[in-house]
């Protein structure tokens, strides 16, 4: 009787509300009933699964001046988590053993045991189909995320070799330019890479004059820009205009990153002979022209790569962070972008070095399961390192045991800052690393993660 009233007391305030019309009252009408008839934990795995398709048809039915249907989804999402069981009934005895090496899989079908002779125990030869969220997830690990070491050493030489060839052709082609020598890095070399070896950084470091250059910080220029810093010619009462090489990429005073990325485009994409070069190497090469970026595809028999080619300003700063030549826009298209690389991955080997910790792998973990999901591929490598570092500051275990409950923690760390938008700087919290997500990102992004709190192996 109780089931039938509020049923029924929530069908005619359906029905005030919407005139007991139209689709979206029906699938709010299934997620208010589908306890009744499924069960918590059935209701809130209906809920996630049928509220996509209500976000999908408020979005559709809504006057376009509507901008809390974000919020409304998310609240449902946070009450359907809250509605589920915490704590789920024992699992039989026949299912409570550990797993067995190639035992089936849990959804293998299990035949029933034989009733006709008692004396035989065949249970105790029945494996175990339930496996831990901390197991699934270093099956994962195994399966997913670490790089075979053959694909590094491939990828090592050829990167090594490419950039002996490009480093070559500047100095040929540059003579009066003093690049530096052309380093391969990133996080391949760091052990950092989930997955498959496809992207490494090669920096081509520009030797400026000491004392002919200072750093002037991005906020105190007009783009006010927390992440960059501009480089701005001194002395020029001593040491005039011509005395540097670098002084044909001023603009305004100040050494401009887009002319040089400019200068160093166009060679790649049109001086630079690389059907020679990659046969030379044993592979194919060839510039990204689409991207902003300079970006080299190298395709070799075993595997693919990209080589992004970033020049840089080192020693900019006494933590040895660099600043990159990058393709910004507007005000700051002349200034150089800050990159904390090389101080993330500092701060967290020493972090695990600490306590002989988890939080790189963690980080690998993290890496693994976005790049293989079309919605959370958005979030960089530079985004998780970030979330890593706020949870790796924590007095918490980092050791492999809690290897599961610190993931659950960095989804859980993600969804928050996801729902404020904000996700700050480790190193600088002025900057904001979802400045740039556009709001429908940010909803996709967030429901997924939420989903995946419901069912974490779902994301695995």
């Amino acid at each position: 009787m109780e089931e039938q009233v509020t049923m029924a007391e929530f069908s005619q305030k359906q029905r005030k509300q919407n005139g007991g019309e139209g689709l979206g009252s029906v699938v709010d009408f299934l997620l208010a009933n589908a306890r009744l008839v499924l069960g918590v934990g059935g209701a809130a795995v209906l809920g996630i699964a049928t509220l996509a398709v209500k976000r999908l048809i408020d979005r559709a039915t809504s006057p376009p001046d509507e901008d809390d249907t974000k919020g409304d989804s998310w609240k449902e999402l946070s009450l359907l988590r809250a509605t589920s069981p915490q704590k789920p009934q024992p699992p039989p005895a026949a299912f409570s053993q550990p797993v067995a090496p190639g035992s089936p899989s849990p959804s293998a079908p299990v035949e029933p045991a034989p009733t006709h002779s008692p004396t035989t125990p065949k249970l105790s030869s029945v494996a175990p189909l339930c496996l831990t969220f901390q197991e699934r997830l270093l099956a994962f690990e195994r399966k997913h995320v670490i790089v075979p070491e053959a694909h590094v050493t491939l990828v090592k030489q050829l990167a090594g070799d490419i950039a002996l060839e490009l480093q070559a052709y500047l100095r040929s082609k540059f003579p009066e330019l003093p690049f530096g020598a052309l380093v391969p890095g990133g996080p391949l070399y760091e052990g950092l890479q989930a997955g498959t070896a496809e992207h490494v950084r090669l920096l081509v470091p520009l030797e400026l004059e000491p004392g002919l250059w200072s750093l002037v910080p991005g906020m105190d220029t007009v783009a006010r820009e927390p992440q960059c810093w501009a480089v701005r010619r001194t002395q020029l009462e001593f040491h005039p205009r011509g005395c540097s090489p670098w002084d044909r990429f001023l603009v305004g005073g100040y050494l401009s990153s887009r002319v040089l990325l400019e200068l160093l485009r166009k060679a790649l994409s049109a001086s630079v002979n690389w059907p020679a070069i990659g046969s030379l190497l044993g592979c194919l090469i060839w510039p990204n022209v689409a991207s902003e970026e300079l970006l080299l595809k190298v395709q070799h028999e075993c595997l693919e790569f990209t080589l992004a080619v970033l020049m840089v300003v080192p020693g900019a700063s006494t933590d040895d962070r660099l600043l990159l030549a990058w393709p910004l826009e507007g005000l700051a298209s002349n200034l150089w972008l800050q990159d904390l690389y090389p101080v993330e991955t500092a701060r967290l080997r020493a972090l695990d070095d600490q306590d002989a910790g988890t939080r790189r792998r963690l980080l690998l973990l993290l890496c693994g399961v976005c790049r293989g999901h079309p919605a959370l591929v958005r979030l960089g490598w530079s985004h998780l390192t970030q979330v890593v570092l706020h949870l790796g500051e924590e007095e918490v275990a980092w050791t492999e045991e809690t290897l599961g409950e610190r993931f659950l923690q960095a989804l859980e760390f993600l969804v928050g800052s996801l729902e404020q938008a904000s996700l700050p700087c480790h190193f600088n919290p002025s900057v904001n690393l979802l400045g740039n997500f556009r709001e429908e990102e940010i909803d996709d992004i967030g429901y997924v993660l939420y989903s995946g709190l419901q069912l974490p192996e779902s994301l695995l």
